[in-house]
């Protein structure tokens, strides 16, 4: 798979060891699956109610990503033998009240903001504070979050959708500043977001009307394509966005 920068001809040897939260979405759950058959040993797989897809080697956790104790208790648990990678899939579109995004700014809502601010940036960034500090020094590593398209503001042309572009704005903002902050200390790392296309899942089944044919990807093929460009990325390309092509996302 082509990386736009600095390319990697051989991509690093799959991680003996991962933390994917998020594990019950379908991209989590299918992160999960692919990193076992590709020979990861230990991966555990967190999502909100400790439930985690079956196999030899997944150990399911709980967190909540409104409740930092739970993360912090979570990274607690890993901390003598760190996952050598960490990928956040947690993310959400539209709230469990129906809520969904804002087509203008005329439907914006302080209370709606805040829950998507709390899900798509303040608790990723709460993962990342406390799976960072335990990352070994001088040993490589990766950190990637779900991101999006949308989040890019140099690319949108279209408007609307305000809570959740901004949301992914700042989260790739934050990600951007932990690459550099651990870049001081902590050289071979690599902190990204990455963005999955859509996939089928239950954030994207309200709104597929008008996609062209072939745009849907499945979660099993959404994790292939993550996984490969995970693999191939360099510190240099740190604190980058990805698409599932491998290609830049403009910021």
């Amino acid at each position: 798979m082509a990386l736009s920068g600095q390319i990697q001809q051989d991509p690093l040897p799959w991680p003996r060891s991962a933390a994917v939260f998020g594990a019950s979405g379908g991209i989590g759950r299918a992160l999960c699956e692919g990193l076992a058959a590709r020979g990861c040993e230990r991966i555990h797989a967190g999502s909100r109610g400790g439930e985690g897809p079956p196999g030899a080697g997944i150990t399911p956790f709980a967190f909540d990503l409104q409740d930092e104790a739970s993360i912090a208790a979570a990274a607690a648990a890993m901390t003598n033998d760190p996952p050598e990678w960490v990928i956040v899939t947690t993310g959400v579109l539209t709230l469990a009240d129906g809520t969904g995004p804002e087509r203008t700014f005329k439907r914006l809502d302080a209370g709606a903001m805040a829950e998507v601010f709390a899900l798509n940036t303040i608790g990723p960034a709460l993962i990342a504070k406390h799976m960072l500090a335990i990352m070994p020094r001088g040993s490589a590593f990766r950190f990637a979050a779900l991101s999006a398209r949308v989040g890019s503001i140099s690319d949108n042309r279209l408007g609307g959708w305000h809570s959740y572009r901004a949301s992914k704005a700042a989260l790739n903002m934050l990600l951007r500043n932990f690459a550099l902050e651990m870049a001081r200390t902590h050289p071979e790392g690599v902190v990204v977001g990455l963005h999955p296309g859509t996939v089928d899942s239950a954030l994207s089944q309200p709104f597929r009307s008008g996609l062209a044919d072939g745009q849907l990807t499945t979660p099993d093929d959404a994790a292939t394509n993550l996984l490969g460009v995970l693999a191939g990325l360099t510190p240099a390309q740190s604190g980058r966005v990805f698409d599932f092509r491998g290609e830049d996302v403009p910021a």
